[in-house]
């Protein structure tokens, strides 16, 4: 049985609240749990006590019979100091898409049109033609 400490979502419609708990792995998300091992209440404030609640020994109890967490889990668990913190990377997230890239490629295409026509030489006008003679 492959067990996951992970969220429970709770709460009313567009009211979240979530319970921390032990559950197996084939379980629904909302459903049967083997133990509640905490709460978290995104609503409140991020610097609130009551955000996120945790029994860590209890915890760490569930990560030693080989219990994997989840990735939001495993945040919590780094910011309260229980897990040491990994490095993540995500190296394509940050990329532009197909319009902004197209949108990057017609701005510097016009700038550099408009670079060379300000080098370009400039022709006298035919003002100027007549001033000089």
């Amino acid at each position: 049985m492959s067990m996951k400490i992970r969220l429970a979502r709770g709460g009313s419609k567009k009211r979240p609240f979530y319970r921390i708990v032990a559950a197996d792995s084939r379980m629904p998300r909302d459903g049967r749990y083997i133990e509640k091992l905490g709460t978290y209440a995104p609503l409140l404030a991020k610097d609130s006590e009551d955000r996120v609640v945790m029994n860590v020994e209890r915890i760490e109890h569930w990560l030693g019979q080989g219990a994997q967490p989840t990735e939001r889990v495993q945040r919590m668990l780094e910011a309260a100091g229980v897990r040491p913190k990994t490095e993540r990377n995500n190296p394509t997230k940050g990329t532009p898409g197909k319009k902004a890239t197209a949108r990057v490629e017609e701005k510097a295409a016009k700038a550099a049109a408009a670079a060379e026509a300000a080098n370009a030489p400039a022709e006298e006008t035919p003002a100027e033609e007549t001033a000089a003679e």
